[in-house]
């Protein structure tokens, strides 16, 4: 006869994304941190976060390296996948770049493989970028891989949590200096991995991934699924 382990019975978060989601190790790779390794902060202990995002993805990219069908492979029942893509299909570098049709296709067919598991998919938009013109945030490298998301979202009836228009807010409302501690802005000696200083308005420091697992956690709360009741946002 089998044991079901404490870690087993646990409800996973799947995440397939890239670099402004992924885990990172601060003694290899320097001070940037990913929402997604910050995202326990904010989840009670049934819940346990499994990072699949890495650096450089596109959906076209993270599918054809063969890392969306191994994330597939560890899904069981019940859990939840939370997809977030969009910055790297925007890039115009050919091993990346997805075109708004194939971005649409391939988010469906994520979609649908995590329902044939009997899983629960959840669809994220991209992390706004800390683009500043004359004091105004207007930041357009995105392109249109947010709204197509959101269509995805609404014709498949697919959960939503909407990171760019909650980081957009967020920035917007800060302005330029005041969001800079949040992005992977440094001064030179204080990153070891970036001895010359960094000016990043794409990835994060630990308060700005911190941040945005907040906006994920409120987003999962916001969807008043049976993952919310997990949720612990006094930290």
């Amino acid at each position: 006869m089998g044991f079901i382990t404490v870690q087993d019975s646990k409800t996973k978060i799947f995440i397939a994304g890239d670099s402004t989601a992924q885990t990172y190790n601060e003694e290899r790779d320097g001070l940037i941190k990913g929402w997604g390794q910050m995202l326990d902060c904010y989840l009670n202990e049934n819940i346990e976060v499994v990072n699949h995002a890495i650096g450089g993805r596109s959906t076209n990219s993270f599918i054809a390296e063969g890392r969306w069908d191994k994330l597939l492979s560890e899904v069981k029942p019940g859990d939840y996948v939370f997809i977030q893509f969009g910055h790297n299909d925007a890039s115009t570098r050919p091993e990346r770049h997805t075109s708004y049709e194939e971005y649409e296709v391939n988010l469906k067919r994520m979609v649908e493989d995590v329902r044939e598991k009997d899983a629960h998919p959840v669809l994220l938009t991209s992390l706004v970028m800390r683009t500043f013109v004359n004091g105004h945030l207007t930041d357009n490298r995105l392109k249109g891989y947010p709204a197509i998301t959101r269509k995805v979202a609404k014709e498949e009836e697919v959960s939503l949590i909407d990171v760019n228009l909650k980081s957009r807010d967020f920035i917007t409302m800060l302005g330029d200096e005041a969001s800079k501690p949040y992005y992977r802005w440094v001064e030179p000696g204080v990153d070891p991995k970036k001895p010359d200083g960094l000016q990043d308005d794409t990835h994060m420091m630990e308060k700005g991934a911190k941040k945005v697992a907040q906006f994920v956690a409120e987003g999962i709360a916001e969807l008043k699924s049976g993952l919310s009741e997990n949720i612990t946002l006094i930290k």
